[in-house]
């Protein structure tokens, strides 16, 4: 199967080369053709990574057929954003690999495991918004609203 390595850190100081070498051992014991290795130093948290956006344009080319990582965490640390891309993975039927967590999309069990975080999820978004009505509904019965507004102006007069 050809496959895409991402490896990522947060600064310079930390070292790139052990997670490639961990994820290029993995390819060759299991046979797989790497397409090509993207690397970026930033944030796991910023979205807008150069390498890590080049992986998603050539996903969406169909230049490869799985995504390959030391650690699920290495291409993002947002829930929301992870199963986004779960989702883009899944409807290009790209699989995942997180070599060190024994997490491979490609297997039943990897399956599950997406399908349970997707399930987690979605019962965190659902309690957010519960709390959020409900907060919404307690300040109204004290006579506040959503948000505080701000006196206006009207015509160079201050009104209250």
């Amino acid at each position: 199967m050809k496959v895409a390595v991402y490896c990522r850190v947060s600064t310079e100081e930390q070292n790139l080369q052990t997670q490639e070498d961990i994820c290029k051992k993995f390819c060759e014991m299991n046979g797989h053709e790497i397409y090509n290795v993207y690397t970026d130093v930033t944030s796991g948290m910023d979205t807008n990574r150069r390498s890590f956006n080049e992986l998603l344009y050539d996903m969406r080319q169909y230049r490869f057929r799985a995504i390959v990582v030391t650690k699920l965490d290495r291409i993002g640390r947002s829930l929301q954003h992870l199963l986004s891309l779960f989702d883009e993975f899944n409807s290009k039927k790209v699989e995942f690999i997180a070599v060190t967590q024994n997490i491979d999309t490609s297997t039943p069990v990897g399956k599950l495991q997406m399908q349970l975080l997707g399930a987690f999820a979605e019962f965190e978004r659902n309690i957010i918004s519960e709390r959020t009505k409900e907060g919404l509904r307690s300040a109204k019965n004290v006579g506040k609203r959503g948000k505080d507004k701000k006196p206006r102006k009207k015509r160079g007069v201050l009104r209250k």
